[in-house]
């Protein structure tokens, strides 16, 4: 009799051991000798030791302080430690933290290939609207036709402000930035601030490395918007950095109307660029969530814009 139980208790430990119970681990830590070499088996349910107990809240809280800007990146992307590139990303790096859609990983797109490259990985959709193609990235698309259904039932109106409103090629970004660099060159030259050496040099440079030529000038007084009064960055974006190239911004011919603007809100449409009244942003948030994914709010031209909290 006896050696039938010592049997069936050897049968059930192999078992249970075998069936997952514990790992060999977990057995080497509940079984304790004790100073008369007595083996003692603590209870499988015991409870954490107050050491795992402490590592466990840690993980929790590292999970639950997941805010701010650099937290809500996408996976890949970094902050330039660049002057110019952390300027860019204060300019436009609102998109970098956008919810349910595809931003780039990089600040800059350095030629047309990138670009390309780039957009045609990412899902997107192209709409008529008010006369015009528009193609987004797919879930800023649907956001902004359920926008344009709410504002017709409100008597209201959204609609591009010009056929590029939307996607741009890294091209259509080189044209708009040397339509106020090659007027700024020859602006300065004339008035004897730039040699005319100095200017062709710097024209003759690929359109990334004109970037930090140009601000360098610009923090000399030297300025390069239409007006040759403000930042060039007032009036265009630098070469590969535009928000239009992600697919997830829009010019907004109704820019000026108050509740054109709260019915975009509401639908994850919001501005990011002060200097830049009629371009929209699809972050795809509510506006209650946007300090949390690291941008914060900021007033100019009586109207309230989300930049990046760095």
């Amino acid at each position: 009799m006896k050696l039938k139980i010592v049997l069936t208790l050897a049968l059930t430990s192999t078992i249970l051991t075998n069936a997952g119970c514990y790992s060999a681990e977990s057995i080497d830590n509940r079984t304790r000798s004790s100073s008369s070499g007595t083996p003692q088996q603590t209870s499988a349910s015991a409870s954490p030791t107050p050491s795992s107990t402490t590592e466990m809240k840690n993980e929790t809280n590292k999970e639950s302080k997941q805010t701010g800007f650099s937290a809500n990146v996408p996976s890949g992307f970094s902050i330039p430690s660049d002057d110019v590139g952390k300027r860019l990303v204060r300019e436009y790096g609102s998109m970098f933290v956008a919810r349910g859609v595809t931003p780039p990983v990089k600040v800059v797109f350095r030629d047309e290939s990138e670009v390309s490259a780039w957009q045609s990985g990412v899902q997107s959709s192209t709409e008529s609207i008010g006369g015009f193609s528009v193609e987004l990235q797919t879930a800023a698309m649907n956001a902004l036709k359920e926008a344009i259904a709410d504002a017709k039932a409100k008597n209201l109106k959204i609609t591009p402000r010009n056929a590029d409103a939307a996607k741009r090629t890294y091209s259509q970004t080189v044209d708009n930035w040397k339509s106020r660099v090659d007027p700024g060159l020859q602006h300065w030259v004339s008035k004897g601030k730039i040699d005319a050496g100095e200017a062709k040099r710097i024209a003759a440079l690929s359109p990334t490395d004109q970037v930090p030529e140009i601000l360098k000038l610009e923090g000399q007084g030297l300025y390069f918007a239409k007006d040759f009064e403000k930042t060039i960055l007032y009036s265009v974006a630098a070469p590969g950095a535009s928000q239009h190239i992600s697919m997830l911004a829009l010019d907004v011919a109704e820019f000026d109307n108050a509740a054109v603007r709260r019915v975009l809100a509401d639908h994850g449409w919001f501005q990011t660029i002060p200097s830049d009244l009629p371009h929209f942003t699809y972050l795809g948030a509510k506006e209650s969530e946007l300090e949390g994914l690291g941008l914060k709010r900021t007033t100019a031209s009586g109207r309230d814009f989300w930049v990046p909290n760095i």
